[in-house]
């Protein structure tokens, strides 16, 4: 019987993801360390896709070589980080790979500062291209954290286990934002040119029908300009910068509104409108919260 296509089975449970792939019951129901080259890929696996109820952190060797960046591609000497949220989705696996994951169940993290810290870390939200790509230097800090993780779960578990696993995860995340800074420093010239692009992007959507047509340019409309995903583009826009994509299109946003105030005879209205505000309103409030004037304040301030 041919197996229907682009089926898609979802993950709640760490010994359900265990079993399904071949692996030994957890020693922890809300937590575990894999090696990737224990998975065992069944041609019963009847699903193409699946999705994780939990945290994923995942070291992957075979991220050597080429890795692609935006329109570019660069080499890579070592492996690479992938830190993905919970409920995203994955394609099944068709072939063996090395390295290891880290799983985290939401639920392991409750109680803890770090339930709501771990979702301010961006790198959650990065596309798998935009990997942490990892120095020799790094990936020993790295495999160091999760040598100690990995022994504590195959060790007893006591009083002081849930502790010390959690120290070493914001440890974890603490070197991975350290990491990835150093990354964005390292390849600047190339997000120089992605500076570039961005700054054309918004010049031309200014300059076009855009702002009438589909309002004001988001975050997500730059990204998939530039081939980033959003949190990554203000990432590194705020490595370079200070500010993020968001601040980056208001700054833009702002630049703009100041020519035509000061270069056009257009009315407030029509320049809120040229601009892609829907209300005028808006745009006045908008103009004076990063300017400390009015619209009208402004021009008038050039006769």
């Amino acid at each position: 019987m041919k197996k229907e296509k682009n089926i898609t089975r979802k993950f709640d449970s760490l010994s359900d993801f265990h079993r399904t792939f071949g692996l030994p019951k957890p020693s922890h129901p809300l937590i575990s360390f894999i090696n990737i080259e224990e998975i065992s890929i069944s041609t019963e696996v009847s699903f193409d896709f699946f999705i994780l109820n939990f945290y994923k952190i995942a070291y992957k060797t075979t991220l050597c070589g080429q890795a692609r960046y935006g329109q570019n591609y660069y080499d890579f000497g070592e492996g690479g980080l992938i830190f993905t949220a919970p409920n995203q989705l994955f394609e099944s696996p068709k072939s063996s790979a090395s390295g290891y994951i880290f799983f985290i169940h939401p639920d392991f993290l409750l109680t803890y500062p770090l339930a709501k810290k771990i979702k301010q870390y961006g790198f959650f939200s990065y596309a798998a291209n935009e990997a942490l790509h990892l120095s020799a230097e790094e990936k020993e800090i790295i495999m160091s954290i999760f040598k100690i993780i990995d022994d504590e779960l195959k060790s007893r578990i006591d009083d002081f286990s849930h502790d010390v696993v959690i120290s070493q995860i914001e440890l974890l995340l603490n070197y991975s934002n350290r990491f990835y800074n150093r990354q964005f420093i390292t390849h600047k010239a190339v997000y120089n040119d992605l500076l570039l692009r961005l700054e054309d992007l918004l010049n031309d959507y200014f300059s076009s029908s855009k702002p009438l047509d589909f309002g004001l340019p988001s975050v997500h409309y730059l990204a998939d300009q530039v081939n980033v995903s959003p949190s990554y583009l203000s990432d590194m826009l705020r490595s370079l910068t200070g500010q993020n994509a968001q601040q980056h299109i208001h700054y833009k946003l702002i630049e703009k509104a100041k020519e035509e105030l000061s270069t056009t005879s257009l009315s407030v209205g029509e320049i809120a409108y040229v601009l892609g505000f829907e209300h005028p309103q808006s745009f006045s409030k908008f103009f004076k919260t990063k300017t400390k004037l009015t619209p009208l304040e402004f021009r008038q301030s050039f006769n």
